[in-house]
């Protein structure tokens, strides 16, 4: 682990998986607001990854004055490895290693995370990380399950994916005990290894530990391990049994969804960003009770300043502001395009954001543009300032599989740009309406569509940007439904309201 920013004591711990300040947009752009929006408060930042060459060479953020703390660790670094040391291991220690294993596989419904394995000291001195990855003890527990669970997979895949889904366990251990003496409250954006590292410490040292999901973090590495962009080990495809896949891709699974259980189980509040996903966090193993919604905002007035520079007439421009991965499924985008181009020849599409990411996934769709015939149709700009962007945009369009509450919604909004979008996390609620009084009743800033649907999306497209009437309604209705009810000043005031009332107990 590195060490980017010291200048002393700090109010909250924000664990970052994967995104501030490394990502743009998105998680990392709520980070930054929300730290820059309430400059009362002095906050840390642990920023956990997977590897640095997967991310920028330097952040991407300026950090703020209030921001004084920031610390860096990558899970699966060479540089993170420890010294290869042999050692018989403690067949004792295994049994709680065997409870742990049980509780991810499986049957913890209604059962509490094993009450040993919960304490620091477990991790660090009683099976520490060279004791799971080098003892005999260790080798005789892998090679005995890989016997009992999946005699037909690979023994090397098997043993080499357990130690992958692990081996953060360990690293996240030490980094929490790092952590431990900073900060007086963590406030985790997601579950998974942000939330697994919330969980220990706040365990551990009994600090209030705060939980907002964005997205619903399991199900999306659901999403991920099914298109196969989250395996961590490599074999040639031709030669992987479907068998193998399922069984790897369920081990996976039932990590994420242990160490998300984890994180329900100690959170208080748990806080999402729209109602609809309150019934999934529960599904999870979240408690009804603490659950509460706080939705995201945006700065209306510097977005609402570039309503004087968009053109009289509707620009035919239909502008996707998000990364080119699979999960955006820009692959759909493209081919919604050619049908509207069909109908529209001089539509553009513009694809706003980094493609460095998943390289293969973006040629791919490189590629696809071509085949389709859409190259003077088709744009990607890369990372652009959005006050810029959005007042040349007609539409702004997400076709992702999968979201929480996009900030790039209300953005467009903000500027006067209606949306079309797939029916995912809270589109359909910034779209037609919500549960929020009056919400619905002002009507649609746009059209929501199914996923994956290319005659939807391509309809809609050519319909508001042929229809001054339809599109002029929309605009009218996302400004003011953005304005009345996601403005970035009811965003800060809710999470104030947060941060106080836990100090105030804290102080009793």
């Amino acid at each position: 682990m590195r060490v980017l920013v010291d200048r002393g004591d700090f109010d909250i711990l924000i664990p970052c998986e994967g995104t501030y300040p490394y990502v743009r947009g998105g998680v990392s752009s709520w980070i930054a607001q929300l730290i820059t929006g309430l400059p009362q408060y002095r906050f840390g930042i642990a920023f956990i990854g997977s590897r640095r060459a997967d991310y920028a060479s330097k952040p991407l953020f300026e950090f703020p004055n209030n921001l004084l703390f920031v610390v860096e660790m990558f899970m699966f670094d060479e540089e993170e490895k420890i010294a290869v040391k042999a050692q018989n291991g403690d067949i004792e220690s295994f049994k709680k290693i065997e409870e742990l294993y049980q509780w991810f596989k499986g049957g913890q419904e209604n059962k509490d995370f094993p009450l040993a394995l919960k304490s620091l000291d477990f991790y660090l001195n009683i099976v520490d990380e060279a004791t799971f990855l080098y003892s005999r003890e260790a080798w005789y527990f892998i090679s005995n399950k890989n016997q009992i669970n999946a005699p037909e997979i690979s023994f090397l895949d098997y043993f080499w994916s357990v130690r992958s889904i692990h081996i953060p366990i360990w690293k996240l251990a030490k980094l929490a005990k790092f952590l431990l003496d900073r900060g007086k409250i963590i406030h985790s954006p997601s579950t998974g290894y942000a939330g697994f590292l919330a969980t220990l410490i706040s365990h551990d040292q009994g600090k209030p530990f705060i939980l907002t999901e964005h997205g619903i973090y399991t199900k999306e590495r659901k999403i991920d391990l099914i298109s196969n962009a989250f395996n961590l080990y490599q074999k040639l495809d031709l030669f992987r049994e479907s068998a193998e896949d399922n069984y790897i891709q369920s081990m996976w699974v039932k990590f994420f969804e242990g160490i998300g259980k984890m994180s329900y189980s100690r959170a208080n509040p748990i806080l999402l960003l729209f109602s609809v996903a309150k019934e999934t966090q529960i599904a999870y193993g979240a408690d009804a009770n603490l659950c509460r919604v706080i939705p995201n905002g945006v700065d209306i007035k510097r977005l609402g300043a570039t309503l004087q520079y968009r053109p009289r007439t509707i620009p035919k421009v239909i502008t996707l502001i998000g990364r080119v991965v699979s999960i955006k499924d820009i692959k759909t985008f493209i081919r919604a395009i050619r049908i509207t181009a069909n109908v529209i020849p001089e539509v553009e599409a513009w694809i706003v954001g980094p493609d460095d990411e998943e390289l293969v996934y973006a040629e791919e769709c490189r590629n696809l543009i071509e085949i389709l015939d859409v190259q003077k149709n088709i744009k990607f700009l890369g990372f652009q300032n959005i006050a810029e962007i959005l007042p040349q945009s007609g539409l702004q369009t997400l076709t992702s599989i999968s979201e929480g509450m996009p900030l790039v919604i209300l953005e467009g909004f903000a500027s006067g740009v209606p949306c079309v979008s797939t029916d995912v996390g809270s589109c359909k609620e910034l779209i037609y309406g919500g549960e929020q009084e009056g919400d619905r009743a002002l009507g649609k800033a746009g059209v929501v569509c199914q996923i994956a649907n290319v005659e939807e999306l391509s309809t809609a497209y050519i319909e508001l940007l042929t229809n001054e009437e339809k599109w002029y309604k929309a605009q009218k209705v996302a400004l003011e439904r953005v304005n009345r009810f996601y403005t970035q000043d009811i965003f800060l005031e809710n999470y104030r309201k947060v941060y106080e009332d836990i100090f105030n107990k804290l102080e009793a």
